[in-house]
């Protein structure tokens, strides 16, 4: 891309080494070519992988790493040939910024399996910067990869659908799961499970959420509308529950055993992992092929399917449970998360943190 304008310079909160912690860190925003939008960040949400980032467990860390990939925000410049987006559109930037845009998967409106995908953070533009994610002042997006947000849709409320939000909506329609009266299981009730409650109750699905406590039953059942609770610790209640899910999503980011939760699939039921676990799980094949089911995974969604989301959500009047925190919280909000305390979503309001004040 071709430079317009000398860098802008930014202020965000970075990770500096794998300890995570978060700081202020000041650094050059990527220069704006044609296709670009510069975007001031109003909120961001904190999402689970940005853990995992932080700390390197995956091995793959370049610091120093602002993260970040549920991102809210205004557009503020445009380059020569935008045409998707006006200044002060209110927009939204999800898990990835740029693809090929010529291999089979980016040609078929799937670039988020294209192999040469470019994450919002901890990765490396087209130019040779450093990508740096959501909790700044400011970023340059390419315009295939940011989103409009619905006017009547919340910003602070769409942030956590711009990755766990769509996280569950893209395999609710690729796996034929969107039918009203199908039986759905939520596997963890966090920050991507809550949404999955959610929109497939919006989906007119009947859904059973699976957690390894009763903590969070009763919020399950009469605030997010779960149908069914079920206690994963609980055998004589699994048992019963045995074969009667269509499918379930996996929403757990941590080592589990699958076993006890393929055996409540029915015959041809699918196992959906979504959560980004960085060591190996195991099951027996038995499960799978005395009942013919399968293990899927599915990552967050194509840029078509995010602004899909979001107008569902939209429509819908689907919200998130989100808590709402400053920069100043973040380092806190992180070790909050690590221990699950949180119902069900962080959300940074960047905007309001006056980084660059």
């Amino acid at each position: 891309m071709g430079s317009l304008e000398s860098e802008k310079t930014v202020t965000g909160y970075a990770a500096r080494d794998s300890s995570g912690h978060l700081s202020p860190y000041t650094y050059s925003l990527r220069k704006k070519g044609p296709e670009d939008v510069i975007v001031k960040v109003i909120y961001c949400g904190i999402c689970h992988s940005d853990l995992v980032q932080m700390r390197n467990e995956m091995g793959m860390s370049n610091y120093p790493m602002v993260p970040g990939h549920e991102v809210v925000g205004v557009v503020t410049e445009l380059g020569s040939e935008v045409k998707k987006f006006k200044v002060g559109d209110h927009v939204g930037v999800g898990c990835i910024v740029g693809s090929c845009r010529s291999c089979g998967n980016c040609n078929q409106s799937m670039e988020q399996y294209c192999s040469k995908r470019i994450w919002t953070y901890n990765d490396v533009n087209h130019d040779g910067t450093p990508t740096q994610g959501g909790f700044a002042s400011s970023m340059v997006v390419d315009q295939m990869f940011v989103v409009r947000i619905p006017e009547n849709l919340p910003l602070e409320q769409a942030a956590p659908l711009l990755c766990a939000g769509v996280t569950v909506f893209s395999p609710l329609k690729h796996f034929g799961m969107a039918e009203p009266g199908k039986r759905c299981g939520i596997l963890g009730l966090g920050g991507v499970g809550h949404m999955g409650v959610k929109i497939a109750k919006a989906f007119g699905l009947h859904v059973t959420v699976i957690s390894s406590s009763d903590k969070k039953k009763e919020e399950a059942m009469e605030v997010l509308g779960a149908d069914v609770y079920l206690v994963s610790k609980d055998t004589e209640k699994m048992m019963e529950a045995a074969e009667s899910l269509d499918f379930i999503m996996d929403t757990i980011p941590v080592a589990h055993p699958l076993e006890p939760y393929l055996a409540l699939l029915k015959t041809n039921g699918k196992l959906v992992m979504l959560g980004v676990v960085p060591e190996p799980l195991h099951f027996v094949t038995p499960l799978l092929i005395l009942g013919r089911r399968s293990i899927a995974g599915s990552f967050i969604g194509s840029m078509e399917e995010t602004q899909e989301a979001l107008d569902f959500c939209a429509e819908k009047k689907v919200s998130s449970m989100i808590e709402v925190v400053g920069l100043d919280y973040i380092n806190t909000a992180m070790e909050r998360l690590e221990k699950n305390d949180v119902r069900y979503r962080f959300v940074v309001d960047v905007a309001g943190s006056k980084l660059d004040s």
